[in-house]
């Protein structure tokens, strides 16, 4: 079993050290790249054979999904009728481990045809694709992580998906990518949940308890019986939040008064309640939940007023939590 795992072990650091020194050869052709990719007036095509062509695959969603159009294009297809998808003012990126990989060499007349400047991954730096690139990023290795196996294309397709990462990363800082971004583009699934917004969520107009400071008990009671929150919210007499009371407040104030009906909304209200930005992540109410033990955060404007209200209860049926 120990042999087993020292293999695995093996091969992870192996890869990690092939990519250590990919970082270590970064230079001004990283820039060029980048340049090229910023700037495009069209998309950026992708294109592979094999398992470089599964990374291709990868690279071009990440940039997709992170503002750089772009789309995978299979070389043979792409001889074959596909390259019609590709447009002057579009950018290609092409990855060989070799840099001799005949389907994509067929490629290249067609790219400058068009002024599509291309855009080289591979470790064959004196390679047919690499001498007719505009640009080559050296994404070669010393030796695959199956020492037994050098053919298996390892680290070198590991250290080609991870130039692409690193193109992505740059560009989302040129070009300001924010959350909001990101959560327009990725409305589905467990990464939008984990981007809506409180604001999304939260309650808002009639459906807030809303007592002002010297309300009655009673009517406070009313509010908070009549929402479904088992609170209220108590604001001053110009709309402004002052405190919180909850059933586990009311609780506690039965049990300390003999008289409770005669307190005052302004009273009893607990200051200072626990509050949330519309815009905050959805994410961010549950953790502060989690962090004071609360089931319900509230939303106020620039002036302190309450505008909203959002329970754990909403964060559970939107599949935040």
């Amino acid at each position: 079993m120990n042999s087993l795992i020292n293999k695995a072990r093996e091969v992870i650091l192996k890869e990690a050290d092939a990519l250590k020194d990919m970082a270590d050869r970064l230079d001004e052709s990283f820039i060029r790249a980048v340049d090229l990719l910023f700037n495009a007036k069209g998309r950026v095509i992708i294109a592979g054979i094999g398992k470089s062509g599964q990374v291709a695959r990868k690279i071009a969603a990440t940039l997709s999904s992170t503002g750089t159009p772009a789309f995978f294009i299979h070389p043979t297809e792409g001889v074959h009728g596909d390259i019609g998808m590709v447009l002057g003012g579009d950018v290609a990126i092409l990855i060989s481990k070799s840099g001799d990989t005949e389907e994509l060499l067929k490629l290249l007349p067609i790219f400058k045809r068009l002024e599509v400047p291309a855009i080289a991954l591979t470790g064959g730096n004196g390679s047919p694709l690499a001498q007719q690139s505009d640009v080559v990023l050296d994404t070669s290795v010393k030796c695959e992580a199956f020492l037994r196996l050098d053919l298996v294309p390892t680290s070198s397709a590991t250290a080609a998906l991870v130039m692409g990462d690193a193109l992505a990363a740059v560009l989302v800082e040129l070009r300001g990518f924010t959350v909001d971004d990101f959560s327009f583009i990725h409305p589905g699934g467990a990464l939008g949940r984990k981007l809506i917004k409180v604001g999304d969520l939260m309650h808002t107009g009639d459906e807030l308890p809303i007592v002002r400071h010297d309300s009655s008990f009673k009517d406070m009671l009313v509010a908070m019986t009549s929402r479904q929150f088992g609170l209220a919210l108590v604001v001053d007499d110009s709309g402004k939040l002052v405190g919180i009371f909850t059933d586990g407040d009311l609780r506690r104030t039965v049990e300390a008064h003999d008289n409770p009906l005669d307190l005052k909304a302004g009273d009893i209200a607990i200051p200072n309640p626990k509050k949330i930005g519309a815009d905050e992540l959805a994410a961010t109410a549950v953790a502060m939940m989690e962090d004071y033990n609360i089931t319900s955060l509230v939303i106020t404007d620039g002036e302190n007023r309450p505008v909203g209200l959002i329970h754990l209860h909403d964060l559970l049926k939107a599949k935040v939590v």
